[in-house]
């Protein structure tokens, strides 16, 4: 997607993604001290052919929710790994018009550098919206790693092919750690910083959590 307009074939897909690429920040800082964060996500009904992306903007530090949009519709392209942002973008860009405060730090319930292409929605989202963005992952696409510590806080990098790609993070004690990744604007660091300011009780940030109560309503309140 180049100004909101959705690759017809994988070809050209794959063509957008490598001239957005070059594009990507990867360094930062970003912000260290974001008054607002804003959640992403975005939920399919079980036919799957339609979908409700939901953005929430949380003051980052009270964590109250201070805007939110939705936006519904149908997934903008087939089902290809390595290219399943431009599923969501359409609608996750409408959502993100919507909203009547522009968010410091976008947080994507998904990856930024830690993708087989380098250029997960995170990184997609950021360079397209020139936004700091993360990605914040329950599962990992690509990599290896130890696994951290027990304890909230602890890391270890993710690496693949010899590349540190992102930082696979205990969140809370004992519980099962996530993948976060640099998407725009932002340094790793700085990212793991910003994830656990937005998990002070649950083992994902707020701004996922709202963001997927949101989507998933939408989509209740929308019945075909």
């Amino acid at each position: 997607m180049i100004n909101g307009r959705s690759p017809g074939s994988v070809a050209e897909a794959l063509r957008i993604q490598d001239e957005l690429r070059p594009l990507v920040d990867l360094v930062g800082p970003g912000p260290t001290a974001p008054a607002t964060a804003a959640g992403l996500d975005v939920a399919y009904a079980e036919s799957g052919d339609r979908l409700a992306a939901a953005v929430t903007v949380l003051d980052a530090t009270t964590l109250a929710v201070v805007d939110e949009a939705v936006s519904v519709g149908r997934p903008a392209f087939a089902y290809v790994p390595g290219l399943f942002a431009f599923r969501e973008l359409p609608a996750l860009l409408d959502a993100l018009d919507r909203l009547t405060v522009r968010p410091d730090l976008l947080v994507c319930d998904g990856h930024g550098l830690a993708h087989p292409r380098r250029f997960g929605l995170a990184c997609h989202l950021g360079v397209v919206t020139g936004l700091p963005s993360i990605g914040v992952g329950k599962t990992p696409l690509v990599g290896q790693w130890d696994e951290p510590g027990p304890r909230r806080g602890a890391s270890t990098p993710l690496r693949d092919g010899g590349e540190v790609v992102g930082r696979v993070l205990r969140t809370r004690d004992g519980v099962k750690p996530v993948f976060v990744s640099v998407g725009h604007r932002m340094s790793l660091d700085n990212a793991v910083d910003r994830v656990l300011a937005l998990t002070p009780r649950y083992r994902l940030p707020e701004t996922t959590r709202t963001a997927d109560r949101l989507c998933r309503a939408a989509l209740a309140a929308r019945p075909r």
